[in-house]
């Protein structure tokens, strides 16, 4: 495993609608644990492959629940309810946050390392950090749907995706 350099906004590839991953083998599984690592190192909370380069479907999301670590590779998100408003970051935007509009619940299908599909419920903060790794392999910004940007000095441990 190793920690990747995660790339900055206004780099293009954050822009960039990422491809589906059609092959699961030991490169897919070392990606998987490279984004969980670079997640961890930069206590983030969720990181999405083009947030290292990497033009491929694939997330890692950690809110720090009972759900813990989840590696999806290939989400989409099936169902929404709902209405959330809150603040969101991005490891990828250092010093901002925004009020972003999200649903409160969302069922997200996937697939796991294996290419096994499996379903997950998210609800609040869990679903907030889905949709907002979601929207980075559509090559959206929470900057570019968010009702308020500004500026933070002080980055909670755990709280930017």
């Amino acid at each position: 495993m190793s920690i990747r350099l995660i790339v900055k906004e206004p780099d293009p590839v954050l822009h960039e609608v990422a491809k589906e991953v059609t092959k699961f083998n030991a490169n897919l599984q070392k990606l998987l644990k490279d984004m969980a690592e670079t997640m961890y190192d930069a206590n983030g909370v969720g990181l999405a492959a083009p947030q290292i380069g990497i033009l491929k479907r694939v997330i890692v999301v950690d809110v720090g629940d009972e759900n813990g670590l989840v590696k999806m590779v290939n989400p989409v998100i099936t169902e929404r309810e709902g209405e959330q408003i809150g603040p969101e970051g991005c490891l990828s935007i250092p010093g901002i946050n925004g009020e972003v509009r999200r649903a409160e619940r969302i069922v997200v299908e996937g697939q796991d390392a294996a290419g096994e599909r499996f379903t997950i419920e998210a609800k609040g903060y869990f679903a907030r950090a889905f949709q907002h790794e979601i929207d980075h392999l559509n090559g959206i910004l929470f900057t570019e749907i968010a009702d308020s940007v500004y500026e933070v000095t002080d980055r909670p441990e755990r709280g930017d995706e």
